[in-house]
């Protein structure tokens, strides 16, 4: 059953530049991307939407804070909420599963994402709040 998880507690409130990563349901190329170096990024997800998996947990989000990265936001679904929520990483999601998803890899990186009616092109910056986001165009 999938539940709304607009912001998880422990980080309110982050900002960085913009990467992308295009999957559905598979979550390879996230995780590559957050294994990278953070230097204060951002990683916008488009999940497709989809609540049927969680593109991430606890052991990536922990990944992704230990690498840098600022914070992730993702049109999908996460797992570990309460896990999720100790960890140093902004995280923003539609809501969770704990279905694990896919590896077969299949996805783009540093592709233009769009979902609620919002563009999101790799570079621009990004601010996130309890409220909202908001990117600035260049």
């Amino acid at each position: 059953m999938h539940h709304p998880v607009p912001a998880l507690r422990r980080r309110t409130s982050f900002e960085g530049v913009v990467t992308t990563v295009r999957c559905h349901d598979d979550n390879v190329i996230l995780k590559a991307t957050l294994g990278e170096p953070g230097a204060g990024r951002v990683l916008v997800v488009d999940g497709g939407g989809s609540p049927a998996t969680a593109l991430i947990g606890d052991l990536i989000a922990g990944l992704a804070a230990s690498n840098g990265w600022e914070g992730v936001i993702i049109h999908g679904a996460v797992r570990d909420v309460e896990a999720l929520s100790k960890i140093n990483l902004g995280v923003k999601a539609l809501g969770s599963n704990p279905r694990r998803s896919r590896k077969d890899g299949a996805g783009n990186k540093d592709v233009e994402v769009s979902f609620g009616d919002v563009t999101f092109t790799p570079g621009c910056h990004l601010y996130s709040d309890a409220d909202g986001i908001l990117i600035t165009r260049e």
